[in-house]
């Protein structure tokens, strides 16, 4: 019990983390392009998880597992996040939330197919409550889906299907191995994909102006979005079964409709309400399996 209550906890609060982050991607990007932003981002996280490693002591990993922990992290950090910077930038922060909170769903087969973890009417029950919660909490009705915002929306959903895939595949390595190391191997596995595109960015783009605020953003994105969000997001899958772990990604549009209201004057509806409940009912009955 409390395992499963440490593992719900630690995908809570990375989810939560990740709900203030499409705000401040989306208004870093207009200063920074995206996968310059993602190798700032893994860098940052590199650099902070290398520093936790030196106080904790060594790790020993082995070569076969750092390339599996590395190709991982391509899927993860490479391809995936890559892909939620690029859909956000192209497309709406409430488009964001909305497709990738397709991602449990995702969890959910590949846990199956990958893990053997059973389906169980439990699961279904739990993943369709908290579903329900998050169309309330969104509202699709205010998402922008026209036609101009195609490419990017179709980004967002690569986003969630390869992060559903690189949650289980955590699950699966994190049987042998700390989440500490797994996470700093893996942010390293992203930067095959982030540094060559992120230089042509540099090279067509630019960069604007970099204000104290941008920093800030830079910072918040790469030390607490990455380092410390992506450790016990990998902590969760490491506890729980990742049908289960998967659940809890569904704080994160709760948590960013309540940071729009504070910080963007965002209305808070009974919509808003009745889907929060919706959503802990759901992570509760998940929790009960």
């Amino acid at each position: 019990m409390k395992s499963t209550a440490f593992g719900l906890f630690a995908g809570l609060a990375a989810a939560s983390i990740w709900g203030g982050m499409y705000v401040v991607s989306k208004s870093v990007m207009t200063v920074i392009p995206p996968y310059l932003l993602l190798t700032s981002r893994l860098l940052l996280g590199i650099l902070t998880l290398f520093l936790v490693t030196l106080a904790r002591g060594s790790v020993k990993v082995s070569r076969r597992q750092f390339w599996q922990i590395f190709g991982v992290g391509f899927i993860g950090y490479g391809i995936s996040v890559g892909f939620q910077f690029v859909g956000t930038d192209l497309s709406t922060a409430s488009n964001g939330s909305l497709v990738t909170s397709a991602t449990p769903a995702f969890v959910l087969v590949f846990a199956a197919l990958l893990l053997g973890e059973r389906i169980t009417w439990r699961r279904l029950i739990a993943l369709l409550v908290a579903s329900l919660g998050v169309v309330a909490v969104i509202d699709p009705r205010k998402a922008d889906l026209s036609s101009d915002l195609f490419v990017g929306n179709l980004f967002l959903v690569g986003a969630a299907l390869t992060w559903a895939l690189y949650s289980v595949l955590v699950r699966k390595i994190t049987r042998e191995l700390d989440v500490m190391p797994v996470s700093l191997i893996a942010f390293a596995g992203g930067l095959p994909v982030s540094i060559p595109l992120g230089a042509v960015e540099l090279n067509s783009q630019g960069v604007g102006a970099v204000t104290p605020g941008v920093i800030a953003g830079v910072l918040f994105i790469g030390v607490i979005s990455t380092a410390l969000a992506m450790v016990l997001w990998n902590t969760a899958f490491a506890v729980l079964d990742a049908g289960v772990a998967s659940l809890t990604f569904f704080a994160q549009p709760v948590v960013g409709t309540i940071l729009g209201s504070l910080f963007l004057g965002e209305e808070i509806t009974r919509l808003f309400l009745i889907g929060g409940v919706l959503i802990g009912m759901g992570i509760v009955i998940s929790g009960r399996d």
